[in-house]
């Protein structure tokens, strides 16, 4: 991908995989007040947290939330009848993304995971 803007610091992860836990609304909070605080990201507002609530496909239950950092977000999707999770952290900073992985697998109890930073 053609970097357009190379004066903008940009970074990126993707975080994906099956968790073992019970996921409910707090859950979603209290996973973004310890990836935000671990990475020293500054958030600016509330988490904004959707249940699909029979919407739409029985496989895309679950949840879309999202966190406002003062250097961009953090996009949470979570199927919760396949017990699968997609993250992506978009930062206009740095930060360390194998401690992002780290804290994603310990506190959804991830046995496999898949990432890619860009």
């Amino acid at each position: 991908m053609k970097n357009l803007a190379p004066e903008i610091m940009r970074k990126r992860i993707l975080i994906e995989g099956f968790y073992d836990l019970e996921v409910n609304e707090k859950v979603i909070k209290d996973f973004y007040s310890e990836i935000t605080s671990k990475l020293s990201l500054r958030v600016y507002g509330e988490p904004i947290i959707h249940a699909t609530s029979g919407q739409g496909k029985e496989i895309n239950e679950g949840y879309d939330a999202f966190v406002p950092l003062i250097d961009s977000g953090i996009y949470l999707g979570v199927w919760a009848n396949k017990s699968f999770l997609s993250l992506i952290l978009y930062t206009c900073k740095d930060f360390d993304s194998n401690k992002a992985v780290e804290i994603t697998k310990r506190f959804w109890k991830i046995k496999k995971i898949a990432r890619k930073v860009f």
